[in-house]
């Protein structure tokens, strides 16, 4: 993102999300890739709280004094890369697989929502900056 100052926060939070749901995108597709590896434990990518923290105190960055600290604290924008959080079957039932996929389709379906609503937004901002830049023709 350039310092030009010609975009404002919520540009920069729709890329960041973009770049988030589009990492989701890629996990959801690999749980159901992967719905017949035996053995096979799904994740999730959580980013959601990270995002809001990120949001709500922009310029707080925790100092981490110690290797043992645990992170705390929103912390900036562009350091919200998400967890990735395995959930391995422990019904103990059938090949240890535990994906489900009904709930990844659907998992996938609202990721792709959520994408499309971002995009949707970011091309109202810059149909704004357009109309701004060409003296309102």
């Amino acid at each position: 993102m350039s310092n030009l100052g010609l975009f404002d926060k919520t540009v920069g939070l729709l890329h960041k999300v973009l770049d988030l749901r589009d990492r989701n995108q890629k996990v959801i597709a690999s749980n159901i890739a992967n719905a017949d590896t035996p053995g096979y434990a799904p994740s999730r990518l959580e980013f959601e709280e990270q995002l809001r923290q990120a949001v709500k105190h922009p310029g707080v960055t925790p100092a981490v004094t110690h290797p043992a600290h645990f992170p705390i604290g929103g912390g900036r924008l562009e350091q919200v890369q998400g967890t990735l959080v395995r959930t391995p079957d422990r019904s103990g039932i059938g090949d240890g697989n535990g994906v489900n996929v009904d709930q990844e389709m659907v998992a996938l379906a609202e990721n792709q929502i959520l994408y499309e609503a971002a995009v949707q937004s970011l091309n109202k901002k810059m149909g704004l900056l357009k109309y701004v830049a060409g003296d309102g023709r």
